[in-house]
Formats: C-alpha cells, structure tokens, sequence
C-alpha cells in the first residue's frame, strides 16, 4: 500500500485528496441531518423550542417516543406498512424473475415483441384517472390488493435481472440438462441459488419503495385501518394534526404545537428503522447483485 502511494504523482494525490474531502463533505451532509433528528427526538419539548439541540441529558425526554407507541394509529399503520411492504416486495421480485429469465434465453420465441411491449410501458401510461376507473371496475379500491398490485411489474427490475441471467455461465444449463433436468427444474434448482445477490437486491428495492409509498393509499384507501404508517406520518409532517389521542391531554395551543413537534422527530426515527435494520443484512449482495444487472451481458 505504502509502495502504491509513493508511486502517485502530485496531480494523483491532489486528486484522491479532493475526492476524499467531496466524500467527506457529503458523508457529513448526511450525518448531520440524522443525528439532529435523532437527538430531537429524544429532547423535551419546551426546551427544543426554546434552546435548540442539546446533549444534556437531563433535558432529555421520551414523552415524543411514549406518546407515539400509545397511539393506536401509529402501530396499527407501523404494522400496514411493514405487511405492504413484504408481501409488496415477495410478489413484484417473483413476477420479476419469472419474467426476466425466459427474457434472457436466446432462443425464447416472441423475446423482441415482448422486450418492446415492456420498454413501452416505462415511458407510456394510463394516467391517473384511467388508472383509478380500472380499479374501480376491478372492485379493488379500498383493500390490500390496491396497494399490492399495481406496482407489482417493474420494467427496470426486469431488465436488471435479465442481464444478470445472462451473465451466469451457460456450463450450468449444459450440465443440468445433461442430468436431465428440465427447464424450470434447472430455474429453481440451480440458477435461483446462484441469484442471491439480484435477488436481494430486487427485494432491497422492492421494500424501500413501498415503505416510503404514500400517495397509492392515500388515492385508493379510505378505511383508515388499512393506511400505512407513511399516511399517518403526512398528517403529522405536512398537515401538522397529529391523532387526537396523543395530544389529548394537553390544554395550551402553545403546548400543543410543541409536542406536535417533538412527535414529527419521533415517528420519522420509528419509521426509518426497519430501513436501517436492513441495509447490513443485504449490503454484501448489494454491489455484486448491481453491478451483474448492470455491466455484464
């Protein structure tokens, strides 16, 4: 390592330097954010209004935290979302491979009308109201399978599964044949194992996307038990009108407005942790799982 920096010109080290301040700069744009929510969320209330941000801990609270957990809303809408965003997430990655793989094969009859007739759909749509009218006939409004369904079929997924079938080694299909498997025993016995990293990473995508999907449910569902955790957490971000119950007990407007407050912290930390949960579980697969989508073919 010493003998490779020694090898570096002036320019070369001026440049690697400015590429590693850039990246810290940018490491700490994102940091900060994070830790002053964080923080906040755990402030009381008065003295976050009135001081700011501080790290004296006995100016901390979990009032934000005990209000929030204590809100029926809140849990049952915590529990939608994480129910929408597997079973979201297990359906469209299913599709996606059962779709991108007979798209992979040479040989498969119909693959150019089929490549078209999906590429055509990333650029052309049937627009808001269409769409609504169509799920409306479909009597779909107002259940799980409105938010299920529709998104379910992603082009891009398919397309970056596509190229990663391709690049697995065509020794496999020649050797599996040869024991004559066949060719959806060859699917699921041997080129799903060796897909793990696309896999996850459709499953990554899948998730974050609907985890963070509001604007489907607040279109398609009306029953306020089935509104995921992100509607609840509009209201409380943009409409500023947190559930009744949790700021019942609070008689000053002034008051009000600041556990209001403290409560946006609060859920923004709660709503973001099944992300961070799993960004290490699937951080191994992630670079291997893009760059096979992405570069070999």
């Amino acid at each position: 390592m010493k003998k490779e920096k020694s090898r570096l010109t002036k320019s070369d080290k001026f440049i690697m330097g400015s590429g590693y301040f850039i990246l810290a700069v940018f490491v700490l744009l994102i940091i900060i954010p994070l830790a002053y929510v964080l923080i906040a969320s755990f402030m009381d209330p008065v003295e976050l209004s009135n001081n700011g941000i501080t790290l004296d801990f006995s100016k901390w609270s979990l009032e934000g935290y005990r209000r929030v957990f204590e809100d029926d809303m809140i849990l049952r809408g915590f529990l939608n979302s994480m129910f929408y965003s597997i079973t979201f997430a297990l359906i469209s990655v299913a599709v996606t491979l059962l779709a991108a793989y007979p798209l992979s094969k040479k040989d498969f009859v119909g693959k150019k009308f089929f490549n078209a007739l999906f590429i055509i759909t990333m650029f052309i749509g049937g627009g808001l109201m269409p769409t609504y009218l169509l799920m409306d006939k479909l009597k779909l409004i107002n259940t799980v399978w409105a938010i299920l369904l529709p998104g379910a079929i992603n082009v891009w997924n398919i397309m970056l599964a596509k190229t990663y079938f391709r690049s697995l080694p065509k020794e496999l299909r020649e050797a599996s044949a040869i024991d004559g498997a066949s060719e959806i025993k060859h699917f699921f016995k041997i080129v799903l194992p060796v897909c793990k990293p696309i896999i996850a990473v459709l499953i990554l995508y899948q998730f974050v996307g609907q985890w963070n999907s509001y604007f489907d449910a607040m279109i398609y569902l009306d029953d306020a038990s089935l509104q995921p955790l992100q509607l609840v957490i509009r209201s409380i971000l943009i409409q500023n009108t947190p559930a009744t119950g949790m700021i019942a007990d609070i008689q000053s407007t002034a008051a009000m407005a600041k556990i209001a407050e403290l409560l946006k912290y609060s859920t923004i930390v709660i709503s973001s942790l099944p992300l961070l949960i799993m960004y290490p579980f699937f951080q191994k697969y992630f670079d291997k799982g893009i760059l096979g989508g992405s570069l070999k073919g």
